[in-house]
């Protein structure tokens, strides 16, 4: 497989990097389709949106992994700060340079997203006709039920806004960003208080390029962003690949069944983390996702 290319292009409020991957020439005639992939919240692209980009330009795609505004080797600021509008707005950025470029078909556009990756894949679909085919990888797709349950109840919920807004005051006067840990078995306020082994292992997500940090001030953009009323809006063909043993499997399953087009649901085995990086969990969701895009794009 060759090398990706490391590509940068302009996004709403910054420049972008991304990696670009293409498929051998020998896998097909005629350019690729194109397929632009988005990781989970908070990462960067060499966790788990690289890995999905490889795996379908294995299979004949043209897949690009980007660092969202802010985050990994892209422009922006504030750094590490959660903003899912401006997710959204990346992806057609995303979009823009990949569809234009001269290695990739025309007009045959495929968007896949990983955990909460998914939400902004979702709302980029419900919003651009160029997305004609959408698959969904251990999808996290909260609204405002999936959040009280588990961030501690409407109480909960309340306390984490009060905190941006906090966090946000702070900011306008100081231009200082505070932040908790993304990740941490040890502290409360981090925004998974657990022991995760993904983000932690070094030989995992636990990478150099990835600095665990929350900004707080994001919290209420993370928790009124209402990914299943989306469902409805989104008509291009779409793949759920999950697990009971996955994150918020009810969430997957109500916005499967609001979906306004074809779509096709596939449960296997694994837990959350696993749909990251680990076999055989990421090669059955490259396999299920390629199989679709042949039919949808």
């Amino acid at each position: 497989m060759p090398l990706p290319e490391h590509v940068r292009f302009a996004g709403d409020e910054a420049e972008l990097a991304g990696h670009l991957f293409l498929p051998d020439p020998a896998c097909g005639a005629g350019p690729p389709s194109a397929v632009v992939v988005a990781g989970t919240w908070t990462s960067v692209k060499e966790q788990m949106a690289d890995r999905y980009a490889e795996e379908l330009a294995r299979r004949g795609y043209a897949a690009l992994s980007f660092d969202f505004t802010g985050y990994g080797e892209s422009d922006g600021r504030p750094r590490d700060y959660e903003s899912p509008e401006l997710k959204v707005r990346d992806m057609r950025a995303a979009a823009d340079f990949l569809t234009g470029h001269p290695a990739v078909g025309d007009g045959q556009l495929g968007a896949l997203g990983v955990c909460a990756g998914a939400m902004y894949a979702s709302a980029f679909a419900a919003a651009d006709p160029r997305v004609r085919s959408l698959a969904l990888v251990a999808p996290w797709l909260h609204d405002r039920r999936i959040c009280e349950e588990n961030y501690g109840g409407p109480e909960g919920v309340e306390a984490k806004k009060a905190a941006a807004a906090d966090a946000r005051r702070g900011y306008e006067a100081t231009g200082e960003v505070a932040y908790v840990p993304v990740v941490s078995g040890s502290d409360p306020d981090a925004a998974m208080p657990f022991d995760i082994d993904f983000y932690l292992n070094p030989e995992r997500g636990g990478i150099p390029q990835w600095p665990n940090r929350f900004a707080v001030m994001a919290w209420t953009g993370w928790l009124d962003f209402d990914a299943v009323a989306l469902a409805p809006k989104v008509t291009a063909p779409v793949l759920l690949v999950h697990s009971e043993d996955a994150a918020i499997p009810d969430g997957a399953r109500r916005f499967h069944d609001a979906l306004g087009g074809p779509k096709e649901f596939l449960w296997t085995e694994g837990v959350q983390f696993d749909f990251y990086d680990q076999a055989p969990q990421v090669g059955f969701a490259a396999d299920a996702a390629a199989e679709h895009f042949a039919r949808t794009l």
